[in-house]
């Protein structure tokens, strides 16, 4: 791997992003607008909710949806033949993967901070400290790299972009419902437990109700999403670069 390139391709890629109204929107605008909606509708004290209870599982949301983005993308360049030219010029392909995969983290890291910005006008308030808080972001991130790598599996197994986004939908839909802000029952439990999403939300709350940091639950949590995200990623990078060089 070579680090100068990767970091010139992340800005490049980057770059891209703001040029195109529809990506921006889908994925800054996109969880600005969720937490507000949610925050009119779901936020009313009188109503007996609480957007504390709410906020962990919005910032698993916004995650689970670059699942698309990433799908989409990648189906294009699997379509282009991109991965096959690099083999021509000086750039390695595996240069080119982890610029995208780390520029794809960053968007999403963005994406939580938008959130919890958002939320925090809402009323969200954390009982954790700055340490807490900045864990939690980490911990956001490294959920972000399974999202980023069912992504690259869903691109892997599609035949164009419009394909792609359909597929993503296997990997989304499941985490939201099991795993974000829907109440967790016995029945769906044992479902839930497969899912990234309902570990990073656990481990969310829990932080930011101000447990101990060094708790079980946290550090579970943490140790699970740590190692199926990477294991996840290296999946997909392993079937894209497989189905891309066809």
């Amino acid at each position: 791997m070579n680090t100068q390139r990767i970091l010139a391709l992340m800005k490049m890629e980057l770059y891209k992003i703001l040029r195109e109204p529809a990506y921006l929107f889908l994925m800054i605008l996109f969880p600005a607008v969720l937490t507000i909606t949610f925050g009119f509708a779901f936020g009313d004290p009188e109503l007996g909710m609480s957007f504390n209870l709410m906020a962990p599982g919005l910032f698993a949301y916004a995650c689970i949806f670059i699942i698309m983005t990433v799908a989409q993308s990648f189906a294009d360049f699997r379509e282009q033949g991109l991965l096959r030219r690099l083999n021509t010029t000086p750039m390695s392909s595996t240069d080119f993967m982890f610029s995208n995969i780390l520029s794809n983290m960053i968007i999403s890291t963005l994406q939580v901070v938008i959130v919890f910005v958002l939320a925090l006008l809402f009323g969200f308030r954390s009982n954790s400290d700055i340490v807490g808080i900045l864990l939690a972001f980490l911990l956001m991130a490294l959920f972000s790299l399974s999202s980023v790598g069912l992504g690259l599996i869903t691109a892997s197994v599609s035949k164009s972009a419009g394909t792609a986004t359909g597929l993503s939908f296997i990997f989304i839909l499941p985490q939201m419902f099991f795993g974000t802000f829907i109440p967790i029952t016995d029945t769906t439990r044992p479902i839930a437990m497969f899912l990234p999403s309902y570990y990073a939300t656990d481990a969310l709350t829990s932080i930011f109700s101000g447990a101990s940091l060094t708790s079980a639950n946290i550090l579970i949590d943490f140790a699970f999403i740590s190692i199926v995200s990477i294991v996840i990623v290296i999946i997909g990078i392993l079937l894209f670069k497989k189905s891309g060089n066809k």
